[in-house]
């Protein structure tokens, strides 16, 4: 059988393995899910023995595939959810069941002391984590200093997910420039840990993995490993990448300006560049590429199609009912009504920031809305509203990239969002870009772990091969007419926005229950 490529898309909801052939294609995939722990408010967690069960669980299921063949393996390559924090000792052992996840943000306490020393600014500057500094990974080390402080002082390495994969994949300990760069004490020019900032969080360098490029190949498949797997044992396997990255590169996102955006629960937009967009008031959060020499800078929205299952679920319950008796997908049932309603949705506006404000919005207590109500909207209104809110905030990221560095005229999406024909043209009219959508779809980040691991096994003299790879299959271009309408509708919205945020801020501040309603009878 001709080489083949496993790659493994280690998410936050579960792991997907995939299999592709020398020239990028997809031959098989399967997912198996994990569960993430909520046992205090702000607590994020997942268990690392779940992750090595799904990579497990997956493999053989793809193996199950008649099109898979374990023998014709060439390379193995993972790209992992990113911030994370797995304290093994020094026979790899894991010193925490459950580990704080990207999400989790227990260590405020832990950041703002760091900062008493520290100028944010500064490291920012440095570091490029535009996200809320608790969910960066030096900052829960710092938390499990003061909370659990017997198990850190048995800590040896603090892995990141993938890594401690790797680690159980070939019994070497690394991590690599892309995953090093969410670490919080990371210099994004100087390509090293900032020895300064480890000085600041008076931690040692030893605690944190050697780096080494996404290609490197970390050794061979283990025999108990290849067992457990049901492979071959020796295998090689390359140290891989962040999510973020990997998914980068997976949506061609190779060259200097080329812009991907990732349409799925959430929703970012990034860029490709040698240099990091950095900027104080907007924070792109950045990561280094897993190409060498390469950054991914991105702004992100926290609630995007979450915001529209909010929709499917609270208001749309009779398409969803309907659409499932129909054997349909109740989204495809949603857009059908949506594109019944005109652009602009009759001057009717929609927040998306149903999950609170990213570092673009002025609050991270904003919420989400409905603007400009009246007696006459219809449900399908409603639902072309929110397609339009969320598409109008995406138009605000991709302006403050621009504002940064230079930015391509043309925008490939991937992502489950990524399906919906209508809502793409709704990106490329509110956007003024031209929206791809290709075959890569969902699988921009298994496919750039499959990318590293071509390169990083000779396959592939380097990440080109990608462009080829992708196949358009439609094109959304901006309409002039629809143009107008969205280029009137966008200072109100950013107007909106600063009044929700100002109403958030005094909603949050209010001494109200914000649970569950309750009543008597």
């Amino acid at each position: 059988m001709p080489d083949t490529l496993l790659a493994y898309d280690l998410g936050t909801g579960g792991n997907k393995a995939s299999l592709y052939d020398a020239e990028g294609r997809l031959v098989a995939s399967t997912f198996v899910p994990y569960d993430t722990q909520y046992p205090q408010a702000g607590w994020h967690e997942q268990r690392p023995e779940a992750w090595w069960q799904s990579v497990v669980q997956s493999t053989r299921q793809l193996l199950a595939n008649a099109a898979a063949d374990a023998s014709s393996i060439r390379c193995i390559a993972i790209s992992g959810h990113s911030l994370g924090c797995v304290p093994v000792d020094a026979s790899g052992q894991l010193l925490r069941e459950a580990t704080p996840i990207w999400s989790d943000k227990r260590p405020a306490e832990q950041a703002a002391r760091f900062f008493e020393r520290v100028d944010p600014a500064g490291w920012y500057r440095l570091t490029g984590n535009g996200f809320p500094a608790p969910h960066y990974t030096v900052f829960k080390i710092l938390w499990y200093r003061d909370h659990e402080p017997e198990m850190f002082g048995r800590i040896h390495k603090v892995l990141g997910t993938k890594d401690y994969v790797n680690y159980r994949l070939t019994g070497r300990m690394a991590t690599d420039y892309s995953y090093a760069s969410g670490s919080g004490v990371y210099d994004l020019l100087g390509w090293d840990y900032a020895d300064e900032l480890l000085a600041a969080a008076d931690l040692p360098r030893g605690l944190l993995p050697e780096i080494v490029p996404a290609t490197e190949i970390l050794g061979g498949l283990t025999s108990q490993a290849a067992e457990a797997l049901g492979l071959p044992p020796g295998i090689p396997v390359a140290c891989g990448g962040v999510d973020n990255s990997c998914m980068a590169l997976g949506a061609k996102n190779i060259a200097e300006g080329r812009i991907y955006a990732s349409l799925g629960s959430s929703m970012w937009i990034a860029v490709s560049s040698a240099r990091p967009l950095l900027d104080g008031a907007t924070r792109p959060y950045v990561f280094t590429h897993v190409i060498p020499g390469m950054f991914t800078s991105a702004i992100g929205m926290f609630s995007a199609g979450t915001s529209l299952r909010w929709v499917r679920d609270q208001l749309c319950v009779n398409l969803t009912v309907k659409a499932r008796f129909d054997g349909r997908d109740p989204y495809d049932a949603m857009t059908d009504l949506a594109e019944r309603s005109p652009p602009g949705a009759r001057k009717l506006l929609f927040n998306p920031s149903l999950a609170g404000g990213s570092s673009l919005e002025p609050s991270p207590h904003i919420r989400g809305a409905f603007l400009g109500l009246d007696l006459g909207h219809t449900q399908g209104d409603l639902i072309r509203a929110a397609l339009e809110g969320i598409a109008l905030n995406a138009r605000l990221m991709l302006d403050a990239l621009r504002q940064l560095g230079a930015v391509g005229q043309e925008m490939v999406v991937v992502g489950g969002g990524s399906r919906s024909r209508l809502w793409r043209q709704i990106l490329a009219d509110a956007l003024e870009i031209a929206v791809l959508k290709t075959n890569v779809g969902q699988d921009a980040g298994s496919l750039g772990a499959a990318a590293v691991a071509a390169v990083a096994c000779g396959l592939w003299p380097d990440f080109s091969r990608i462009d080829q790879v992708h196949r358009l299959e439609s094109t959304a271009r901006p309409a002039p007419a629809r143009v107008a309408v969205y280029r009137q509708l966008l200072p109100l919205f950013d107007q909106a926005r600063a009044a929700q945020a100002q109403l958030g801020e005094r909603l949050a501040a209010l001494e109200i229950d914000g649970g569950q309603a309750s009543g008597s009878a």
